[in-house]
């Protein structure tokens, strides 16, 4: 680790060893670092101040015990210290409430596994000490209902926070960089402000990674209203207000112990999910007004969506920024929007409950008209066979009609493009979703939206795939689809279908799947591998960003300081950690080209921090947020 605070914002460098223990960090700007090691089995040693061009013999501190050593383990192992315990909810249930939780922030890290002195000494036991701290902060409602609801099991953390005072630690140990990984080169800038939380981040086109080349990365940081902004090369960072007259939200939450009363995550806009078009542009969702305020087109017949599909209340809409004019567009879309995906003909797809909105992009250019420029569908099955998705079909939860079309109900947190055939797909994200619906839109959408439903096998087992998550494909039309619940990294060739006529139960296309799963640490007492853990979404590096070939399928995992990159030739998982500071928690990532006469330098893979709470990363209230830059060279003494 070489890390510095001489240029204009906090800059990191990190290398592993080669097998003989030798390291070559590059290209560091001209500051002064402190440099130190830090390794699985070791204790970090002392920092050691260096410029450029030195060479510094550091020496591996062996920890002295192995309580000693977990202080430097990612969440996950010490989260799988939890034994699961017999009641009301099932392992499985129990595994998936704290996979609900892992969606906003790490469990393991310092600030879970350690309570605050103050809570303690007003609590007359670790379990009451939990029911008081869940209901504190911005999230304290929530989160106490959720606790809430596991009833007496919920005993299961102050029996873990118990036994971590008491100085147990982590029987299960994560293992230090071997072959490719010894040859990663992860870059961190610091962003955003001391109280951001969920920040998605965007550096490049993700159909074309020369875009923005050296140029500005952005982020959207969810509750503090802003894009928080980087410029690598000169390593400075900043921030933009996003403007929103929307009505304020979170200004009344329960007092947080980091920040007292005051209400850090009180905002307008809400920002979320985030990419850049090949212009460079930056498309964000947020809210740009009421929910209860929803433009008359959205549920009048006189708009031809609306008449096939009424949207009477959206959430959250579409911000887009140019950084030419450094102005913001609001676009009023009736759909709830979220995570997005461009296809190749310039629409930008998002997904909302049981359907998938858009917005042409081209349109949107040549009118400014937010009602000219989208259109949505819902999923509708095909079973009368005529070619369209005919107005009176059956609901969800009817009896199917062979007679009506049939339409799905399902979750589309994860919408992604099959640029093969420009259909668009999605994927769920609760701990029961085990849904892949497509929808291919047809000549004259919505009537010519028709949708086809596929679920894993039942012959996956050991564990069965539950919970599904992120959702992205080849250029030759692969899905690949990381199981949040259930662990696995699961892949879809449509091409292998003997039959995909539509089919209410999914399973049309049993040979269409195959199944990974990568070995992370396991809660110790589980009857079946539950893992400690919770994937996000799925990209792929479609680019060859990393040097590991085109159209890798990769994946965040949010409580284990890592990305996971899955290479289909050889079925390897190569693991990209961040082992400082803990508390790295990937949702999304893209490839960007800066320079392609200059090899592995010349490209990386863009990612962030990404946890709804700075404040608890190493280093606690005060830290923040990080963009991280990987990069693979051809060895570790790569210069």
């Amino acid at each position: 680790m070489a890390e510095t605070t001489d240029l204009p914002t906090r800059f990191i460098r990190i290398v592993a060893t080669d097998d003989q223990g030798r390291y070559v960090l590059p290209d560091l700007p001209d500051a002064t670092y402190e440099v130190f090691v830090r390794g699985y089995g070791l204790v970090d040693s002392p920092r050691v101040s260096a410029t450029p061009g030195q060479q510094l013999d550091l020496d591996g501190v062996v920890a002295p015990d192995a309580q000693a050593a977990a202080q430097v383990y990612p969440a996950a192992w010490w989260l799988s210290m939890v034994e699961l315990p017999e009641g009301e909810h099932t392992q499985q249930a129990l595994g998936s409430s704290v996979t609900g939780c892992l969606s906003c922030h790490q469990i393991g890290n310092l600030a879970t596994r350690e309570i605050p002195g103050d809570i303690l000494r007003e609590s007359d036991s670790h379990l009451q000490a939990w029911d008081r701290r869940v209901a504190m902060g911005p999230m304290g409602s929530a989160m106490a209902g959720a606790f809430g609801r596991l009833g007496d099991q919920r005993a299961m953390f102050a029996d873990w926070t118990d036994r971590v005072a008491a100085g147990e630690s982590p029987t299960q140990t994560p293992s230090r960089p071997t072959g490719i990984e010894r040859n990663v080169v992860v870059t961190l800038w610091d962003w955003g402000t001391e109280t951001d939380g969920r920040t998605d981040s965007t550096a490049s086109d993700v159909r074309d990674a020369t875009v923005n080349a050296n140029g500005l990365v952005y982020g959207v940081v969810q509750p503090s209203d802003i894009l928080t902004v980087l410029d690598p090369v000169t390593h400075t960072a900043s921030v933009i207000d996003i403007p929103s007259s929307s009505p304020t939200i979170q200004d009344q939450t329960p007092a947080s112990p980091y920040w007292g009363n005051d209400p850090v995550w009180a905002r307008q806009a809400d920002p979320r999910s985030v990419a850049m078009d090949a212009a460079g542009r930056v498309w964000l969702t947020g809210r740009v007004r009421a929910a209860n305020a929803q433009p008359a087109f959205c549920t009048d017949a006189a708009n031809r969506f609306a008449a096939h599909f009424p949207v009477p209340r959206g959430s959250r809409q579409v911000f887009m920024y140019d950084p030419e004019t450094e102005a913001f567009d609001e676009i009023d879309t009736c759909f709830s929007a979220d995570h997005n995906m461009i296809s190749e003909d310039d629409v930008i797809y998002y997904g909302f409950n049981s359907g998938i909105g858009w917005i042409d992009m081209d349109m949107w250019d040549e009118t400014g008209d937010s009602e000219t420029a989208q259109g949505w569908c819902p999923a509708v099955l095909d079973t009368t066979g005529d070619g369209v998705a005919a107005p009176g079909w059956t609901e969800p939860t009817a009896e199917l009609d062979p007679t009506r079309d049939h339409r799905l109900q399902f979750n589309c947190y994860s919408p992604a493009v099959n640029p093969a055939d420009g259909s668009v797909w999605c994927s769920g994200n609760g701990p029961r979703d085990n849904q892949l619906v497509r929808i291919e839109l047809g000549d004259n959408p919505p009537e010519s939206c028709r949708a086809e439903l596929y679920l894993p096998p039942p012959m996956v087992t050991n564990p069965t795939a539950y919970g599904s998550g992120g959702l992205h494909f080849t250029e030759n039309g692969v899905a690949w689809q990381d199981w949040r619940g259930s662990g696995h990294l699961a892949s879809f060739d449509r091409g292998q279908c003997a039959s995909t006529v539509p089919d209410p139960t999914g399973q049309r296309c049993p040979e269409g799947w195959t199944f990974q799963r990568l070995e992370k640490p396991t809660y110790q007492n589980a009857d079946f591998p539950i893992n400690a853990d919770e994937s996000y979404l799925t990209q792929i590096d479609h680019h060859d960003v990393l040097g590991l070939g085109h159209d890798i399928p990769l994946y965040g995992d949010v409580n284990t300081d890592s990305l996971q990159v899955f290479v289909p030739d050889t079925e390897q998982f190569i693991t990209l950690r961040v082992p400082y500071p803990m508390g790295f928690f990937s949702r999304s990532s893209n490839g960007r080209i800066d320079d392609p006469t200059t090899g592995w330098k010349g490209k990386g893979l863009w990612s962030s921090y990404s946890n709804y709470a700075a404040w608890h990363l190493e280093g606690g209230a005060g830290t923040r947020q990080k963009n991280v830059k990987f990069q693979i060279r051809p060895d570790p003494l790569a210069k």
